[in-house]
């Protein structure tokens, strides 16, 4: 009796659990999107204070003086050292445990967009995690955004997954963990948002908005109780001095546009060449490189934000300026051009300020009347760098507004970030650094306009729902109660055989004509030989979205889909059916 209730209540939670996964599935689901929204920032942040405290927590333990970023402070052989035993335990995990994912980052979560629904591997989640944790340690040049945006967007995903959610709300959730990643490394939600919807979804909707500003604020404000609501960077006052800066501003973004479509090339040049060469052999590499540029200059090692924080200060001399951004520049692209698992957004906005700096050191040198800060241009180029490397000039907007909490930047940020993302995508004709990254690693990335629309819609909220499972002998009795319980269509199961789908109409009017031939009643009905409309079907998951659903009428040469899900190892449960003309009315409404 008691196993008999545990069966019942396990069987009404697994149809409710059905129901939700069913409701999910439309586009308009906001109230339980905007749950999942929060629970993703709450489990993304929480993995990225991770990573951070990691991080941090053995920088402070192996660098000389106070801080986690002094590499300045190591001798010199350290310097060349250091980079070259993160090199080998590199090396040493994509050997043993990469099976063949050498691309992470932002890139990947872009890739596995636009070709796998969203979905991310735990494999891929540990090699990321591990992965820019050693190569920061070690002093390569990367960024830590990069791996935090795949960490909050690959939570998402592993969450969406174990929950077997449809995908069109697991690649939802992957907006909000990379949303979260952002707002947790710089406090600065709305940067998150915006990036999140700018660069990954590609879409502005409130089904959107909705669950990646809660991921968003539930990821900065658990970021905030572990490190402070302290700002990524110390930036003293940056008002603007008068409106004739405005064509300083203007060089300054195309100059901007011209060094991200450098480091562009670069990175992508790197990549290309570098395809041919097994990956730990790369590792090595990057490691040998790195540490010769350390060896001379090393204010690139790692991050580099206590660079950029004396830059935006007016710390550096001409020289150091032109340096640092040079070598920044140098090594960033090796590293990153070499399969190393960091990120590309901070090394943009180090070599930005480097540049705003320097632009704004030189033009004081000459017979200009410039008297807004060096912080101000070192900004404004940290802004303009990222809108032209990145190609979102929303969000480098966005996130300069957050990091001085001054609004008279946006005029000038304005100019800055159009200026560099127009010289770089239509004079140097460059796509962001990410695309770039696919497309150098033999990926391709398609933005197909029909795709991204039939992608927010599950199958299963516009599947046919009645539909019954059928032997394909059936008695006379049976048929006539089957049809009582008003099925739109019949699914024709046969041992061994392609399963095969009839509208229940044609059974009805079989039984019509048997109802006048007297003594055909006792025959059993042959839903395969009598006459009728047979549609051959395929399978497809109930987790699958409309693109998918349109991808597999095509590729199978089916003529309809089964919907199912598997319950229990082995067994599926059909859920309802999907025609051709469903997803044709689907993206036209």
């Amino acid at each position: 009796m008691r196993f008999r209730r545990l069966k019942t209540l396990r069987v009404a939670w697994s149809t409710k659990l059905d129901e939700s996964r069913i409701r999910l599935a439309r586009p308009d689901a906001l109230v339980q999107l905007a749950l999942l929204g929060l629970i993703t920032g709450l489990l993304a942040g929480g993995v990225i204070v991770l990573f951070r405290l990691f991080v941090e927590g053995v920088q402070d333990a192996i660098l000389p003086g106070v801080g986690p970023e002094n590499y300045e402070g190591l001798p010199e052989w350290a310097r060349i050292l250091l980079p070259l035993i993160a090199a080998v335990l590199l090396a040493a995990m994509f050997f043993w445990f990469a099976k063949g994912i050498h691309v992470l980052g932002v890139a990947q979560i872009m890739e596995r967009m636009a070709y796998h629904q969203g979905q991310c591997t735990p494999r891929a989640f540990v090699l990321q995690f591990f992965g820019a944790a050693i190569a920061i340690i070690g002093g390569h040049s990367v960024g830590r955004e990069g791996p935090h945006i795949f960490l909050g967007a690959a939570s998402g995903s592993l969450l969406g997954q174990q929950l077997a959610l449809p995908n069109n709300v697991i690649r939802a959730l992957v907006g909000c963990g990379t949303a979260a990643g952002i707002a947790a490394s710089f406090n600065t939600p709305l940067a998150g948002v915006v990036f999140a919807l700018e660069v990954v979804m590609m879409e502005y909707s409130v089904a959107s908005f909705i669950p990646i500003i809660l991921a968003a604020v539930a990821a900065t404000v658990l970021s905030r109780m572990v490190f402070g609501d302290a700002p990524a960077f110390d930036i003293p006052p940056t008002p603007m001095g008068s409106l004739d800066e405005l064509m300083l501003v203007v060089v300054l973004g195309v100059i901007a546009g011209v060094v991200s479509a450098v480091f562009i090339q670069a990175v992508q040049s790197t990549a290309s060449r570098a395809r041919s060469i097994p990956i730990w052999w790369r590792m090595l590499l990057a490691g040998g490189l790195m540490g010769c540029i350390a060896w001379w200059l090393p204010g690139i090692m790692g991050i580099g934000y206590d660079s950029v924080e004396i830059a935006l200060n007016g710390g550096f001399a001409v020289a150091l300026l032109a340096f640092l951004l040079i070598g920044k520049l140098v090594a960033t692209s090796l590293c990153i051009g070499l399969g190393v698992p960091g990120g590309m957004i901070g090394p943009s906005l180090f070599i930005g300020a480097m540049l705003g700096a320097l632009v704004a050191e030189l033009a004081m040198l000459l017979p200009i009347n410039v008297t807004s800060s060096v912080g101000f241009f070192a900004l404004l180029g940290m802004g303009a760098m990222m809108s032209g490397s990145l190609q979102a000039p929303l969000a480098a907007l966005t996130a300069m507004l957050e990091l001085t909490n001054n609004p008279e930047i946006i005029l000038p940020g304005m100019l800055a970030v159009v200026v560099s993302g127009i010289v770089a995508s239509e004079v140097f004709g460059k796509e962001s650094l990410f695309i770039s990254m696919l497309r150098a690693s033999g990926m391709d990335y398609d933005t197909n306009p029909v795709f991204q629309t039939l992608r927010k819609i599950g199958v299963a909220s516009v599947m046919e729902r009645r539909v019954a499972r059928v032997a394909a002998q059936i008695p006379v009795s049976a048929a006539r109660e089957l049809l009582a319980a008003t099925p739109v269509y019949l699914l024709i199961e046969t041992p061994g055989e392609p399963r095969q789908l009839m509208p229940a109409i044609e059974l009805a009017k079989h039984l019509e004509t048997l109802d006048i031939q007297v003594g055909v009643e006792a025959e059993p009905v042959d839903l395969l030989a009598i006459p009728g409309e047979r549609l051959r079907t395929a399978r497809i998951s109930m987790q699958a979205n409309l693109q998918e659903a349109s991808q597999m009428f095509e590729d199978e040469s089916v003529e309809a889909l089964v919907v199912e899900r598997m319950t229990i190892p082995g067994i599926h449960r059909v859920y309802g059916v999907l025609l051709p003309d469903t997803v044709e009315r689907s993206y036209k409404f």
